[in-house]
């Protein structure tokens, strides 16, 4: 999946991609902080959403969401500049910080990733289809042909306002993604095996709705990706409200109509401490008055296999 839909394909699926004209573009931000394990998800509706991302084309997703018109700079009222200064200003404040950071359901994109590389040591990129992790692995490698997100990356630097090269910005990123690994977070092991130790912080935008049958199966997601943090660290989790589904190419593929509440619910249930944060690309976002982690939303894998280390 992706990390930025908007949403971008994974999970049980793969990964997740930006929010579709069909729901509501607002966003949101959230925080939390460990969760139980609920029921198994059952298998027929968990069947059904792998066998719709067996279609997803991550050069059609890349092309489809990440290139104008879409990929629009200039104007905050556009989704992606918006979702760049959130994910900015959310790592500004110095409050998520640490060793380790993994992006759940990273689908083929790293615009995600852009603010995190500097607040953290190693970041871990997962999703569910094969085909987005090659995808990442080849941008990290630097190979002839992989998608141009050097228009994000000089936007982001601008942003950030320090003066900094973009290319080193980019060079930063491509050291600090050093693993790429298959997830399911329809398991309660969404990696396979417990990481050890558990993450700092964890980053999911535009997954968890995008690979979830229902309301109880995205409750269920963030139960078992919430495994993988340790105890006190942050998730950010970044994602749509009220969208029904997204397009990757020929693959038309369905996303949970979450509220507000459904998503706060989610959170509660498993004794998150939420900071939630909303608002639509015209009024940008605002803070609400919850303290504590932060959150945003991002999509779940499946699969355990050798990841690449890179």
């Amino acid at each position: 999946m992706d990390g930025g839909r908007h949403p971008r394909p994974r999970g049980a699926i793969a990964h997740a991609a930006p929010p579709s004209p069909a729901g509501d573009i607002r966003r949101v931000f959230l925080g939390g902080r460990r969760l139980p394990s609920p029921q198994p998800l059952a298998m027929s509706s968990l069947a059904a959403l792998r066998e719709g991302y067996e279609r997803f084309d991550p050069r059609a997703y890349l092309q489809n969401n990440y290139l104008p018109p879409r990929a629009d700079f200039s104007s905050e009222e556009f989704v992606v500049p918006w979702k760049l200064r959130c994910l900015a200003e959310t790592f500004a404040s110095g409050e998520i910080r640490g060793h380790t950071l993994i992006d759940v359901g990273s689908g083929p994109t790293i615009y995600q990733l852009l603010s995190a590389c500097d607040h953290f040591e190693e970041i871990v990129a997962t999703d569910y289809l094969a085909v987005n992790r090659e995808e990442l692995g080849r941008w990290v490698r630097g190979e002839p042909g992989t998608f141009d997100w050097s228009p994000f990356i000089r936007h982001v630097c601008k942003i950030e306002g320090r003066g900094e090269p973009w290319q080193e910005k980019e060079r930063r990123l491509r050291a600090r993604l050093r693993r790429i690994l298959p997830i399911d977070v329809h398991r309660p092991q969404p990696l396979g095996a417990p990481l050890h130790p558990p993450a700092d912080a964890l980053l999911s935008a535009f997954c968890l709705e995008a690979v979830s049958p229902d309301r109880a199966a995205f409750a269920r997601a963030l139960a078992h990706v919430g495994s993988l943090l340790r105890p006190g660290g942050h998730l950010l989790l970044l994602g749509a409200l009220g969208e029904s589904f997204y397009l990757a190419g020929a693959a038309r593929l369905p996303v949970v109509p979450l509220a507000e509440d459904d998503v706060r619910a989610a959170l509660g249930g498993l004794s998150w401490h939420p900071n939630f944060k909303r608002g639509a690309p015209s009024t940008l976002w605002t803070r609400s008055g919850c303290s504590a982690p932060i959150y945003q939303e991002k999509g779940g894998c499946q699969g355990r296999e050798e990841g690449t280390d890179l």
